[in-house]
């Protein structure tokens, strides 16, 4: 059974074995640290049997006015994990987050050009291509043209 909780401290010792895959960007601990001090609501652990991380999802809020919108900074599935939906549960997560905590006008990311499967994933959730940069097809506000 997967639990979905926030991120704490003592996750940041035991998650690497997710950032192991070419795919994932993998940043120093004061970035994390960062995230996890200024946007909690923000950083999401998944977590399996033997409380074994699965994946995560950290971002943000930013912007002004009609710009004010989420932003996934990171979201990883460890490799034996994928292709359960985990990472469209994560990103579901923290777009609720955005809209509901955040009242965001829309939820954004960046995607390497190279990371076929995970453009294969966005396109699947209904997230549209821009530049690499994704936004949602139907949001629930203004979308802010880029």
């Amino acid at each position: 059974m997967t639990t979905i909780r926030r991120f704490c401290c003592n996750d940041l010792l035991r998650f690497a074995s997710v950032n192991l895959d070419h795919l994932t960007e993998t940043f120093n601990m004061s970035f994390y640290m960062t995230y996890l001090a200024r946007w909690p609501d923000y950083f999401h652990v998944a977590e399996g049997p033997g409380h074994r991380i699965m994946g995560y999802i950290m971002g943000k809020v930013e912007g002004q006015g009609e710009s004010w919108h989420g932003h996934v900074t990171a979201v990883t599935v460890a490799p034996e994990y994928r292709r359960q939906q985990l990472a469209k549960k994560l990103m579901n997560l923290l777009e609720d987050i955005s809209d509901k905590i955040d009242k965001a006008y829309f939820v954004d990311l960046f995607v390497r050009a190279s990371n076929t499967p995970a453009i294969k994933m966005y396109e699947k959730m209904h997230l549209q291509r821009e530049n690499l940069h994704f936004v949602p097809l139907l949001a629930k506000k203004k979308i802010v043209s880029f």
